[in-house]
């Protein structure tokens, strides 16, 4: 971005199918008067000379100053900050900013150094073609990650816009859509979009696709199907998990969430993670939090990693061993959860280690961990709760009341 009256040195231009025919006057002049253009290979290829008075002399010139970024796009990283001072032009698909390189260029460089010159986005020409309002629809951008990271947008009747990073992508995405139950979804699958190979096709998530898909390549998603979609308040039915019978109920998890409370962008601890049903759902509530469950047990820590994948959380993070070990290796939470491993040592631990404003919830089911909250509570305040369940039974011939263990839930902020 330019600051006052200094000039930046890198010009980021949004760069679509359509090559230079589709750039604005303010784009085409930066690539004029660059002396190093960067870009991927297919952006380079559709470089072609931008002054027809000039043609040859320009496709020379150019042919001089390309540069193609190398793959992983980290490593070019260096290899553009080293060419500061001169005229610079880097070429980003459409909008540099919206799943696009922008961000990841521009944390390098101080905010004079830079400006962008964005083109539409993928979105904005999918909704263009399809007449979808695009503040409607959900947007991903896949290129890179887990394609699982679709699963809590699997609503009936949303649509959902994604990105991914070729054919083999598009399959798989249509056969997770079939395999979660939705198999009625439609799915319009865009090439190449604003190019003069643009390809618009629709089929259904259950149909066998083309093997001749090309990158670039949008999904356009309209969610049909009789699949059990995710609930969108605390508490999904515990048949969501796969678990070994430690985990914490769907009655009790949503008290204990509502704990917790949620915010944007923060991080949760899960200590005693056990299936990762805590964890996994303060992720679900914002895909900008973040969580790090510690659980002891190998195969419970393994299975609360196979959990968050499948409902679309990958980037849980699980660290195996005793939490009051690996306290050190995770970076400081907003929110602790204690689940398991309830101790005074933990505790202690806890309050010597949070920052203060840190919230904290533990619960207890026996009675050893009950005197323990108790005695916590009176020594560090907060609140103390005994929860208390009864769902109904058959009794004889009738029905009664069958309780369930109680729970008694410790509230407090370091």
């Amino acid at each position: 971005m330019v600051n006052g009256n200094e000039v930046p040195w890198l010009t980021i231009i949004g760069w679509g199918e359509s090559g230079t025919q589709g750039l604005t006057t303010a784009s085409r002049e930066a690539l004029e008067r660059a002396e190093v253009v960067f870009g991927a290979r297919r952006h380079l290829r559709l470089l072609e000379p931008l002054r027809t008075d000039q043609s040859a002399d320009l496709r020379t010139d150019l042919k001089t100053k390309l540069r193609e970024w190398p793959v992983p796009f980290a490593d070019g990283i260096p290899q553009l900050l080293a060419e500061r001072g001169r005229r610079v032009v880097m070429l980003a698909s459409g909008d540099p900013f919206w799943f696009g390189a922008g961000t990841s260029i521009v944390s390098h460089l101080e905010p004079q150094e830079w400006q962008a010159l964005p083109s539409p986005s993928t979105f904005s020409l999918v909704a263009s073609r399809l007449g979808w309002p695009l503040q409607d629809c959900t947007c991903l951008g896949l290129h890179a990650m887990p394609l699982t990271r679709v699963r809590p947008y699997l609503q009936p009747g949303r649509r959902v816009l994604v990105l991914v990073r070729d054919g083999d992508a598009v399959a798989e995405l249509a056969a997770l859509v079939e395999s979660f139950g939705f198999a009625n979804s439609r799915l319009t699958v865009l090439e190449a979009l604003g190019g003069e190979h643009e390809r618009v096709r629709t089929f259904s998530a259950a149909a066998t696709l083309p093997d001749d898909i090309a990158h670039p390549v949008a999904v356009a998603l309209e969610v049909a199907g009789e699949g059990p979609a995710l609930p969108l308040t605390p508490g999904l039915p515990d048949h969501f998990f796969d678990h070994d019978g430690q985990i914490t109920k769907q009655p009790i998890r949503a008290m204990t969430l509502a704990a917790l409370a949620p915010k944007p962008g923060e991080r949760l601890w899960d200590i005693g993670t056990g299936s990762g049903s805590i964890a996994i759902e303060w992720l679900l509530a914002h895909p900008d939090n973040q969580a790090v469950g510690f659980e002891q047990n190998a195969s419970r820590a393994s299975r609360a990693a196979h959990n968050a994948r499948q409902l679309g959380v990958d980037w849980l993070e699980v660290k195996e061993g005793s939490a009051v070990e690996r306290l050190n290796d995770a970076p400081p939470p907003d929110a602790v959860f204690i689940g398991g491993g309830l101790s005074q040592t933990l505790l202690d631990t806890l309050w010597e280690h949070l920052p203060s404003g840190v919230r904290i919830v533990a619960n207890a089911v026996t009675l050893e961990s009950e005197a323990l909250l108790a005695h916590w509570h009176q020594q560090a305040g907060g609140e103390l709760l005994r929860l208390e369940l009864a769902s109904a039974a058959p009794l004889g011939t009738r029905r009664g009341w069958k309780a369930s263990y109680p729970i008694v839930q410790w509230r407090g902020v370091r």
